[in-house]
Formats: C-alpha cells, structure tokens, sequence
C-alpha cells in the first residue's frame, strides 16, 4: 500500500454516509443524533451537516452524561453546540441512580458506563425518538459488526443479533411497529483510520485528549488509566505523570490512555498504521467478558 492511498479518505465513504443521513430523515419522524462528544459522533454532525446543507441539522443531539465524563469532552460539546445552533438534549445517569432505576457500582472497576443504557431507553421513550443515529463502525468490535445500519430494536429498546433484516443494494428499509426503535449507523463501514483522515481532510475540530498531552495516570492490568476523583485506586496505585493521549473517548473509569507523542493529526494517523491493538483495546469495559459489547446492545445500548 503506498503513502498516498493510506492518507487519502475515500469519498464513496462519505457519499454513503450522506444517503444514510438523508433516508433517515426521509423515514422517520423523530430522530435524533447521540453525541458523546467522541471523534466518531463528531463526524456524525459534520455529515449532516453536508446533508441538509443549506439548512440546519433537522436533529437535535442526545447525550447520555454519566457524570464521569472528561471535563475537556463537557467543554468541546458545549462550544460546538454554540457554535452550529443545533438543538442539545442532556439527560444524566444521576439522576437514574437517584430515582433508584439503577445501582451504582462498587469496587476496583466499578463504571457508569453500562448504566447508561436505563437513562438512553428513557429518554428514547419520554422524547418519543423512532431513530437514534450514532457513529459506531463496524471495525471496533465483533458485536458491532453484526448490526445493519438501519438497526431495528424492539419495543423495550432490545436488539437481537438474529432478527436483522437483510439490506439489499443499499436499500434501507425503516418500517417498524408501534414501540420499535431503530439504531441508524451511517459511518458503519468506515474504519478508524478513514475517520482520522476525514477528520483531516475537512479540518474538523476535536477535544484535546486526543492529542499528546500531560496528565497525572496510573497503571493498573499493564494499561494507563486517566487519574479521577471517580476512579477506585489502591494504596499501591500511586499517580504519576506521563505524556499520553486517548484513541477513544468514554467514561474517565473506562478509558485508558496510550503514551504518545503526538500532538498532530499527521503523527495520530502515523501512529494508528502502526498501532498492534485494536482501537477499542483501550476500553476497559468491552474485556469485562468475551461477549461484554453483544450483551450490552441486547439491553439496549448504543
């Protein structure tokens, strides 16, 4: 493979994306965008962006905030929001926790991040959304590449691997009953590093724990995760600081950090051709169990 066709983005990707967006809109009355503030669901809304251009996004973003999310990601979200005028809905895993819907987790890894599925199946439910659109690829983890991109879910939100409808030459069939949802992944065919070179190519901007920055860390399972109030750490894990950067974003107790140097998208890209784990490998909520992901989407997450 040459140095030209790695760092080129092939633009049948975003035309795809852009259809996927279209049909959605096309399909469904209420649908709305899940916004992490993560690379992938950022370049969700520069593709919707392109979609309806001149006009606005027609969906309003959801975000399903733990509590323990990065501050940095908090404030990228809140600065892009302003910035585009699009509509932001927040609906907040505390507030579950405090109405008794969902228990918070004790001990070493204890995480938020699974209990974000009872607050996203509510808000789903009180804002009556029929299609959710989020920036998984079917490249992070096998669960994920399982799912159609019109990803049908049943009344209670659940999704069964069994049940997916074909789709045949790119036809997208929304039709669902009364109660179903539907999960509309339009970058689902994309990999990480066709991400980071979209990212390049349209100048996008992304929070700065992406890129090689000084943090307090500690090491625990031979991995790097983020110092936090919200961590559960030992006597013996003590914080130091070191030079890292992350290659996903998600709950700061489910996280962890590479050591890198590099604080451009060119060294990023660099470094992803010749990363030996897989992007996801740095999330420590998917090793809970071989099939942690897949048991996750079966109760309705993202």
């Amino acid at each position: 493979m040459s140095n030209k066709i790695q760092w080129e983005f092939p633009q049948a990707l975003e035309d795809e994306a852009i259809y996927i967006l279209r049909e959605t809109a096309a399909q469904f009355e209420r649908p709305a965008i899940l916004f992490s503030g993560g690379k992938d669901s950022i370049t969700i809304v520069r593709l919707a962006q392109k979609a309806f251009y001149p006009g606005k996004i027609p969906f309003p973003l959801l975000h399903i905030d733990t509590g323990h999310n990065f501050p940095e990601t908090l404030e990228f979200r809140d600065q892009l929001v302003a910035s585009l005028g699009v509509e932001l809905v927040v609906r907040s895993v505390q507030d579950s926790i405090d109405q008794g819907k969902v228990q918070e987790e004790t001990g070493k890894y204890a995480s938020r991040n699974a209990l974000q599925t009872v607050t996203l199946l509510d808000a789903i439910e009180e804002l009556k959304y029929d299609a959710c659109i989020g920036g998984a690829r079917r490249d992070e983890e096998k669960a994920r590449a399982k799912e159609r991109i019109f990803s049908v879910r049943d009344e209670f939100g659940q999704w069964n691997a069994k049940m997916q409808r074909p789709e045949l030459f790119d036809m997208l069939n929304g039709k669902i009953h009364i109660g179903e949802q539907v999960r509309v992944f339009p970058i689902s065919n994309w990999t990480e590093l066709d991400v980071w070179n979209y990212i390049r190519r349209e100048q996008l901007a992304i929070p700065s724990i992406y890129f090689s920055h000084e943090r307090e860390i500690i090491e625990r399972d031979g991995m790097y995760w983020p110092y936090s109030p919200f961590l559960n750490i030992s006597e013996e894990e003590v914080p130091f600081r070191q030079k890292v950067r992350f290659r996903t974003v998600g709950d700061m107790t489910c996280t962890a950090a590479v050591i890198s140097e590099a604080d451009k998208l060119e060294d990023i890209i660099s470094e992803i051709l010749e990363a030996k784990i897989s992007e996801r490998g740095a999330r420590i909520d998917d090793k809970r169990s071989e099939a942690a992901m897949e048991k996750r989407k079966q109760a309705g997450y993202f």
